[in-house]
């Protein structure tokens, strides 16, 4: 589970299982990609959520 740290900026500590959700979630997503502004637009178009502990 992620952490939100409170500071002078924000910081989400996140495990292990939480990273790799998010890569897991990045392949799928740009996995018909072409070149890296198709990336880009792709990546533009989702959001990745990380359920907060």
């Amino acid at each position: 589970m992620a952490r939100i740290i409170e500071g002078e900026r924000r910081i989400i500590k996140m495990s292990v299982d939480d990273v790799l959700s998010i890569v897991r979630e990045y392949q799928t997503v740009t996995r018909g990609a072409c070149c890296y502004e198709h990336t880009r637009e792709l990546l533009a178009k989702t959001d990745f959520y990380v359920p907060e502990d």
